[in-house]
């Protein structure tokens, strides 16, 4: 069956020549052969996310047309004279991918708003609500390496598509020939017929004057901050730059060798903001730059990760912390301000630190738990706008890098955050306070809550099956203690139901179904398990709570230590 489906993309895979070439060079050689056709990329509600390269595992103009083709069924499937927004980042073929879609989706009848050079996946989001589409297209693979590339396909309502969206754009896929059941029309005729037309300046415009509307001090100096920026050779360049100088943001250095768009990412090997070592070329910049802040934004400009000077030296915050510094900082400026909504509403993931549970008890604040993927906490936006209370929501984030301020767009928006992070940044620094100065008082008012990530990865199909069979073993031999502490709750979110090991109760999850287990110690910390839905990881979230910074750091370490045994790594 492999060898079959691999003699017919020989034969049939003609449109590129990197695949004609690629496909030769496998000839023979059956571990190659088999990891590119064992199965088919799966269509999610994430979209697709693969390698690059021949075959039904990778990324190509064939898996990607399948997509397509798919998307544009489902959408004549709702409506008449339906139209789409498209926009692409930097990566190795996301031009390539984001042409042959619009090829496809204008053949289907529909019409296609597309941008006429790279755009962040906010920018793409706010294209989809703004002009009206039914749905949308982001070509990227976030912050993966540089040989993967994915599909992020958006609903009307701007946010990543839902489970019974994205099955039916699959059962389309599965049905699809790849050669020969794809629609497609030449993609300068469609453009001349006016079935593709680019989004305009004023598109554009409108985005970032939204974003700016975010800004929590308006009439602040921001002549004060020193910056640093880094778009990791992505699409974070021109908008996050234009929004810091249209809010006052003047001394901004960019690092040289990341500046221009490069799919390779020659200096940032794994182009993400999470990691030190995407910020080692503004580090070296620093040396002779003095800035008060380093900020880099992931290629397709959903997420942000800073380092702050504190005394001399770059000290990297996590997502979490970012989270709650920027939730502190919007709840007390705007209750300052007397601009705080009388009843707000934060939103985080059930994988986020819950030092913003106390933050917003201390300021009032609802906060909604919901599960990992950023849809759903667009999902709450669009909830809140159904009854024209979308002013409520004030802060959306998730450990992961990912905050959204505004109504908007209902992705994780690098560039509004990055506004308000420099505004923040700005507005300690006329205090005498750094972002570091701000987050040690946030520990000492709320809780030593310090958190981490690690993620195990295992690729290819034994790795599919591995993570597999350790979800399935946690299951049967949940674990009774876990960092010398009893464990006294555990959610498994795949079969929605909270078990309490103290009284033996079982109670519902009111959230959908996904494979996630978290369990819940008697001395308050926690341990998360959860395989990625876009790469080949599974990954372990720890909780640490404590009393003290040192006792909080001990704990944080003794827990990811025995979370790494207990997967089996």
């Amino acid at each position: 069956m492999i060898k079959e489906k691999y003699l017919t993309w020989c034969e049939k895979a003609t449109k590129d020549p990197d695949l004609i070439k690629e496909l030769k060079e496998m000839a023979g050689n059956d571990e190659l052969i088999s990891d590119a056709f064992y199965t088919e990329l799966e269509f999610g509600t994430a979209g697709l996310r693969g390698v690059i390269g021949a075959g039904t595992n990778r990324m190509n103009i064939y898996t990607v047309g399948q997509a397509s083709q798919g998307l544009a069924d489902y959408v004549n499937s709702i409506t008449k004279n339906g139209s789409i927004a498209i926009s692409y980042d930097s990566r190795i073929k996301s031009d390539v991918f984001a042409k042959a879609s619009a090829e496809i989706f204008a053949a289907n009848g529909l019409k296609v708003y597309m941008y006429s050079e790279l755009m962040p996946t906010p920018m793409l989001s706010f294209a989809v609500r703004r002009l009206k589409c039914d749905a949308g297209v982001m070509v990227t693979a976030s912050h993966n390496p540089a040989k993967y590339n994915g599909y992020k396909a958006y609903g009307a309502d701007g946010t990543q598509l839902g489970p019974e969206a994205a099955d039916y754009v699959l059962s389309i896929m599965k049905s699809v020939d790849a050669f020969s059941g794809v629609k497609s029309t030449d993609f300068d005729l469609a453009v001349k017929e006016g079935k593709i037309e680019y989004i305009g300046e004023d598109i554009i415009n409108e985005y970032l004057e939204a974003v700016k509307t975010q800004q929590i001090e308006k009439g602040l100096d921001m002549s004060n901050l020193n910056l640093i920026y880094s778009p990791l050779n992505g699409t974070g360049n021109k908008p996050v730059r234009e929004i810091l100088k249209r809010i006052g943001v003047k001394n901004v250095t960019v690092v040289p060798e990341q500046e221009l768009p490069d799919g390779n990412f020659p200096t940032a090997p794994y182009p993400n903001p999470e990691i030190r070592q995407s910020f080692e070329c503004a580090l070296k910049l620093a040396e002779t730059v003095p800035a008060d802040l380093l900020l880099a934004t992931d290629p397709d400009c959903d997420r942000v990760g800073i380092a702050v000077n504190q005394g001399g030296e770059y000290q990297l915050i996590t997502g979490n912390d970012v989270g709650a510094l920027l939730l502190y900082y919007i709840l007390s400026r705007k209750t300052a301000n007397g601009n705080l909504p009388n009843t707000p509403i934060a939103v985080k993931t059930i994988v986020t630190s819950e030092i913003c549970q106390r933050i917003c008890d201390d300021f009032g604040c609802e906060l909604i738990n919901v599960l990992t993927g950023f849809k759903f906490i667009g999902e709450q936006i669009s909830i809140l706008e159904e009854k024209n209370e979308q002013n409520r929501f004030i802060l959306g984030y998730e450990e992961s890098y990912g905050y959204l301020a505004g109504d908007h767009c209902r992705d994780k928006d690098a560039v509004v955050a990055s506004m308000l992070i420099c505004e923040m940044a700005a507005y300690y620094k006329h205090q005498g306070k750094t972002l570091i100065d701000v987050l040690n008082a946030i520990y000492d008012k709320y809780g030593y809550f310090y958190c981490s990530q690690t993620s195990f990865t295992c690729e290819g199909q034994s790795g599919m099956a591995r993570i597999k069979g350790i979800m399935e073993d946690l299951r049967t031999n949940p674990p009774k203690s876990i960092g010398g502490s009893k464990v006294i709750k555990i959610n498994d979110y795949k079969t929605s139901i909270s078990y309490n090991l103290e009284n033996g109760e079982e109670t519902k999850i009111t959230l959908p179904s996904s494979n996630v287990l978290s369990y819940f110690m008697e001395d308050g910390c926690s341990l998360i398990v959860r395989p990625s839905g876009t790469e080949p990881k599974i990954k372990l979230y720890i909780g640490a709570v404590e009393s003290t910074h040192e006792k909080s750091l001990t704990k944080r370490a003794e827990l990811t230590a025995e979370g790494t045994k207990l997967l089996g790594f």
